[in-house]
């Protein structure tokens, strides 16, 4: 695990999209793993910009993103809508090789996955330290799967709706072993509210931090800035 200090959420969405860009060049049907949120915005920034200076085809890229709400009440709040604004109305990347986990059947996107299996993942960390919906105490073993959303989870969340009442209270998510089969993973974690999340992950593994099952996982990269990093006095 290689943990890399930058100064600001903008440093680290250039590192991360010009590696993603690197590696889309060197091969063009790469297999994305996307998160929402936060996190990632500056990455995807400046993956819209890099399309946009011709400096990479998502073409024959395929992605599929880590999560879903379940029963959210208006379109704009759901995932899809987040990653179409965000980035795929942006790039050529075509509809049809973007993918979004299923509440109807949910395991039918470890077999997608399996099928295709992703190259890069990207994570973000929730303060209690849960990546995509795995929420503390979920079995490492899990897969994909409809789970119910923690009161920290749903306040967390709330910054992003009309009100805290309007956040579903369940979401359908990639499981911790879906995504460890990444060949390689990034997590992003800036800002003081995610210093004792990744404090819990570099600890060792432990069901009350879900993210430090990525300590098993050979090739990983944590981006940090200073606030999150609880190294830093």
């Amino acid at each position: 695990m290689k943990i890399l200090l930058k100064n600001n959420k903008e440093e680290i969405g250039k590192e991360i999209a010009s590696r993603i860009v690197e590696l889309i060049n060197k091969k063009p049907n790469t297999v994305l793993g996307l998160a929402t949120g936060s996190s990632p915005i500056t990455t995807y920034k400046e993956l819209i910009k890099a399309y946009k200076e011709k400096k990479v085809s998502f073409k024959y890229v395929t992605t599929f993103n880590l999560d879903e709400y379940v029963g959210y009440k208006r379109e704009k709040d759901s995932y899809k809508y987040f990653m179409h604004h965000n980035l795929f109305d942006e790039i050529d990347i075509k509809d049809v090789n973007t993918h979004f986990p299923d509440a109807t059947n949910p395991l039918a996107y470890d077999k997608e996955i399996e099928l295709k299996e992703i190259d890069f993942q990207v994570l973000g960390i929730g303060a209690d330290g849960h990546i995509g919906f795995n929420e503390p105490m979920i079995s490492f073993d899990s897969k994909t799967h409809i789970t119910k959303l923690t009161k920290q989870t749903i306040s967390d969340n709330s910054q992003y709706f009309e009100s805290i009442d309007a956040v579903p209270k369940e979401a359908v998510t990639m499981g911790l072993s879906t995504i460890m089969k990444a060949k390689e993973i990034v997590l992003i974690a800036t800002g003081k509210n995610k210093r004792s999340a990744i404090k819990a992950l570099l600890a060792g593994e432990s069901k009350e931090c879900p993210a430090s099952i990525l300590n098993r996982h050979p090739n990983v990269t944590i981006y940090l800035d200073k606030d999150a990093d609880p190294r830093e006095n």
